[in-house]
C-alpha cells in the first residue's frame, strides 16, 4: 500500500527502532510507548486486519510473539505484559495495516495505557537493550 504507514516503515521509507524481522514480520518500537518496551509486531504483507491477513502470516505473527514477548520484557525489566490488538475502527485501530502491541509491565505502576513521548535518543536505547536480549538467546 503507497500510503501506509506500517508498508512504508517495513520499506525503510521512515525509519523505526527496529528489533526483528524474519520473512512475514517485522517487530519496532512504539514511537509513543504506554510503557519502556512497547512493540509493535506486524505482518510484512500488506493487510487491513488480522482477519485479511494469510493464515500463514497470522500464524507468523503469532510464533513472533511469542518469541519476542519475554525477551522484551526481560530486556527491560518488567514482571509481565500486555497483548493488545484492535481490529477495525471501530475499535480503535488507527493504522489500517494488521499489529499487535507488547506492553511490558512493571510491578507497583498503575496499568494504564496513556501514550508517553520519549526522545529518539531514548527509544534508540530502549531497541539496544531489546536487540542485545534477543541476540544473547542464540
Amino acid at each position: 500500500m503507497n500510503d501506509c504507514l506500517f508498508c512504508k516503515i517495513v520499506a525503510g521509507i521512515i525509519p523505526s527502532h527496529k528489533i526483528f524481522e524474519n520473512d512475514r514480520v517485522f517487530a519496532f518500537l512504539d514511537i509513543g510507548p504506554v510503557s519502556p518496551g512497547h512493540t509493535l509486531v506486524i505482518t510484512k504483507a500488506h493487510a487491513e486486519n488480522l482477519a485479511a491477513n494469510t493464515v500463514e502470516d497470522a500464524c507468523a505473527l503469532m510464533v513472533a510473539i511469542h518469541d519476542l514477548a519475554l525477551k522484551i520484557t526481560q530486556a527491560v525489566g518488567a514482571q509481565g505484559y500486555n497483548l493488545g490488538m484492535n481490529h477495525g475502527v471501530a475499535a480503535g485501530q488507527d493504522v489500517l495495516h494488521t499489529h499487535l502491541h507488547i506492553m511490558p509491565r512493571q510491578e507497583g505502576v498503575a496499568r494504564e495505557f496513556k501514550k508517553t513521548h520519549p526522545s529518539q535518543e531514548e527509544l534508540a536505547k530502549v531497541a539496544e537493550m531489546i536487540r542485545v536480549q534477543l541476540n544473547s538467546a542464540n
